[in-house]
């Protein structure tokens, strides 16, 4: 049984993937807001709902292995494969505001959280902890970037051009669409993530493990399915965006409102995962800055890369 519920949350994932990725194209088109922004904030906040569901709830249970684990191993998921599977099928075009601000964005997150986790090298504490300090730090900076993009989309609104709708049920069509999407996507991962998890426990793997893993990559399906649909549907920027953006939602939010409900302990294990992203980090700003595109080479290196990071972490285990 369980495996046939994991067959159907695959199936609602790939469906509410199409659905919401279309609705929400449509509605940029409406609102006259770059299909770029509307990635970074409408769809990276549905796609990262599973992480941030899952992260959460690990709090509550105090499981802040798995709760750190899966934002970590979501977002190095999220800049190899996802990228990489995107890129080969169709090359994502880099908007230059993407390289300048949205990309470095994540970087900087990434370098706030191994500062934030690093209490016994820093300050001397007897261990690591993200402490609901730390949570509330994470939250403000989130809050920051949400500020700036909505200037961004209120700046460039007047800049677009959009067809006329003459379509009275347009906007409740495609509201619709993108609610029942997300519904799907939410549901449809909860679902993967559940039964995957459940099938990874009977099978004797540890818990860190199962969170930078099976759980990551389970959350992750949702940014890989909309990434793969937008970019056959040719939204590349929707689906670099989407990307982009929920690697910013996963460390600041997530990992801050998980922090705030209660301090996640830190996992040594868990600082070469973080160096790992770091550099995959900086190894996405090099491959968008290569004439503004990240091409199947690039997506190849990136997709390859994340298999020799799987086969590292199951044999350091």
């Amino acid at each position: 049984m369980t495996y046939v519920l994991l067959v159907v949350g695959f199936a609602l994932l790939i469906k509410g993937a199409d659905f919401f990725v279309e609705g929400a194209s449509k509605i940029a088109s409406l609102l006259r807001v770059s299909p770029l922004l509307i990635g970074l904030t409408i769809v990276a906040f549905g796609t990262s709902s599973p992480e941030a569901t899952v992260s959460i709830l690990a709090a509550l249970d105090g499981s802040a292995e798995v709760s750190l684990g899966n934002v970590i191993g979501s977002n190095i998921f999220n800049i190899t494969l996802v990228v990489g599977i995107t890129a080969l099928i169709n090359p994502l075009k880099v908007e230059s505001a993407t390289i300048r601000k949205e990309i470095p964005f994540t970087l900087l997150g990434s370098m706030v959280l191994l500062v934030v986790i690093s209490d016994i090298a820093l300050q001397g504490f007897s261990s690591n902890l993200i402490t609901r300090s730390d949570g509330f730090i994470f939250l403000l900076i989130f809050t920051v970037f949400m500020y700036y993009i909505f200037e961004v989309a209120r700046n460039n609104r007047e800049q677009l051009d959009t067809e006329e709708i003459t379509e009275k049920s347009s906007w409740g069509k495609n509201a619709i669409k993108t609610l029942l999407g997300l519904a799907a996507i939410i549901f449809g991962g909860e679902m993967v993530v559940r039964n995957s998890t459940e099938i990874a426990i009977s099978l004797g793997m540890s818990e860190t493990l199962v969170g930078l893993t099976i759980v990551a990559v389970g959350t992750s399906l949702p940014e890989l399915v909309t990434s793969i649909t937008a970019a056959i549907k040719k939204q590349s920027e929707i689906a670099l965006g989407n990307i982009v953006g929920s690697n910013i939602f996963n460390i600041l939010f997530v990992l801050g409102t998980s922090s705030v409900i209660t301090p996640l302990p830190v996992n040594d294990k868990i600082f070469m995962d973080i160096f790992i992203m770091l550099f995959l980090n900086v190894v996405l700003l090099i491959f968008s800055r290569t004439r503004y595109c990240i091409g199947k080479i690039e997506g190849s290196i990136l997709a390859i890369s994340y298999v020799l990071y799987l086969i590292f972490i199951i044999i350091r285990n």
